[in-house]
């Protein structure tokens, strides 16, 4: 088992702190977190070990998982890997692309590994269909939230759509040609609603919602590919998976359930596939995931470099909405 110090004791804070301390992947050594009253509610409900000094807790692990505030993240992941431990970080990694390009950088020279909290990589929908994920051509992707005042120090675009950009991201093998993003301050200081156009060069598109000021909750993302249609809901875990074949023109069956005839004449069948969603945690499976990758010395699914990778995106669709 792998020792692990879990870094923030808020809401999410308190999700990997039950997960460690059942896991059989880890053994919770204990938690640090500078505010007083989250520690106090956490000692007042379990009985882990708090850790005063973070220090003192990054020596007596193996893996810091770092479930702080943003702005947190790179001091603690820097101390952490010089002292040689791997780390997972929630994301966004940091607060910045050159701090997050550095925590990369000191990984490689000592040799640990890192993983980014983009939990959405491990939602049993998007498994489920990630293999008929080959080639989407046009993405469509809406992360609405109701308002909450946790997550408002940073824009919409850090704070939910960045889930989104790491999906598009890990699904387009392209490089990205431009970036369309305007977005609206409502009730706080930086964004609350935005969307944004990414165009790859290898002809793809992905328009991005997102909104956290909305009625209701939504997190639905459908992707367009030859011959192919999928939706998909992060939130129900629900998917749609549609495929189209074409049909043999000398073939006299008729009873072919569906069948589309475009205007060249050529037929397509239309067919559902229902794939086996499997019910889980992704939150414990990014975890397990992790310490799976620790062992076997191979890249976690979300690496450093893909959390780097996904906040410079994000940065770019700022900079495009403050223009």
């Amino acid at each position: 088992m792998l020792k692990i110090g879990v870094f923030g004791a808020g809401h999410l804070g308190k999700t990997h702190l039950k997960i460690a301390a059942a896991s059989e992947a880890y053994e919770l050594i204990g938690f640090h977190d500078p505010d007083p009253k989250a520690v106090d509610k956490i000692l007042a409900q379990y009985e882990y070990t708090y850790f005063k000094s973070a220090d003192d807790l990054i020596a007596a692990v193996d893996v810091v998982d770092i479930v702080t505030p943003t702005l947190a993240h790179f001091e603690l992941a820097k101390r952490a890997i010089e002292a040689k431990k791997h780390v997972f970080i929630e994301k966004p990694i940091t607060t910045s692309v050159d701090d997050a390009k550095t925590l990369v950088q000191l990984a490689k020279d000592h040799g640990v590994l890192g993983q980014v909290g983009h939990v959405e990589r491990f939602n049993p929908a998007f498994l489920a269909v990630k293999p008929s994920l080959t080639d989407p051509m046009f993405i469509e992707t809406h992360r609405l939230s109701e308002f909450n005042p946790r997550g408002t120090d940073v824009s919409v675009v850090l704070d939910l759509m960045i889930h989104d950009i790491d999906i598009v991201l890990s699904v387009v093998k392209s490089p990205i040609k431009h970036i369309h993003a305007s977005g609206v301050t409502v009730i706080s200081e930086t964004p609350d609603i935005s969307t944004a156009r990414i165009e790859f060069e290898n002809g793809c598109v992905a328009n991005l919602t997102a909104s956290r000021i909305s009625l209701k909750k939504m997190r639905k993302s459908r992707f367009f590919q030859k011959n192919a249609y999928i939706s998909l809901d992060f939130l129900t875990k629900k998917v749609e998976l549609v495929k189209m074949k074409d049909v043999d023109p000398q073939s006299s069956n008729e009873e072919l359930a569906l069948l589309l005839t475009n205007a060249e004449g050529k037929k397509k069948q239309i067919y559902f596939e229902n794939p086996d969603i499997q019910s889980s945690n992704a939150i414990q499976d990014e975890l397990e995931h992790f310490a799976n990758c620790i062992h076997t010395k191979s890249t976690p699914l979300v690496s450093l470099e893909d959390g780097t990778r996904a906040l410079e995106v994000a940065y770019h669709i700022i900079q495009k909405i403050g223009h």
